[in-house]
């Protein structure tokens, strides 16, 4: 005869999500960030070699708009071009960079959610990412084999007051500075979210 089933504790063990860990720079770099969330900054080309012919006319802004504990959302405003928003993960082996890329009726773009996940741990000022396996996938599918070699970082210059994204490969660098130092009203909501 089998013994009797021991009765049910009289509390249930503490059930928890398992913790994210990560580098310390990896964790202070996106604090830092996160200290920014609900403000809009403006900002400028200073580096676009060679010329892109992208169209990045206009007023350029960046909103750091959501924030969590596990993901920060910046969208990126080009002048009346709403389409992309910045996605920064904690995945608990580091950080992640997603480009959520959308139509103006809010439906995602053919290129969309591309982007990289840190190697190393970076510096508390800078990250950067190298191109995903998704990513690389996806520009030899949509014929842009040059971008498989895509690293984007993210930079925050504290003494300096400024944000910068900055996209380098072979051939080609792009960046983009934000002026920390003068907040201004944050742009709408970028298409396919809503405030």
């Amino acid at each position: 005869m089998a013994p009797a089933a021991s009765p049910a504790p009289a509390t249930s063990p503490v059930v928890q999500a398992a913790p994210l860990v990560s580098a310390q720079a990896h964790q202070q770099f996106f604090d830092q960030l996160r200290s920014l969330c609900g403000q809009a900054f403006e900002g400028r080309v200073v580096q676009d070699q060679p010329k892109s012919g992208r169209g990045f006319e206009g007023r350029l802004l960046m909103h750091v708009r959501r924030c969590s504990e596990r993901e920060i959302q910046i969208p990126f405003h080009v002048g009346e071009d709403h389409s992309r928003t910045w996605i920064i993960s904690q995945t608990g082996s580091g950080l992640s960079l997603k480009h959520d890329h959308r139509k103006a009726d809010g439906r995602s773009d053919a290129s969309t959610m591309y982007g990289g996940h840190t190697r190393e741990a970076g510096w508390p000022q800078l990250q950067s990412f190298p191109a995903d396996p998704y990513s690389q996938e996806l520009f030899l599918r949509q014929g842009m084999a040059a971008s498989v070699g895509n690293i984007w970082q993210l930079m925050i210059h504290t003494e300096l007051k400024s944000f910068s994204y900055r996209l380098l490969r072979e051939s080609r660098e792009f960046r983009v500075d934000f002026d920390l130092s003068q907040p201004v009203p944050p742009p709408p909501a970028p298409w396919g979210y809503s405030d």
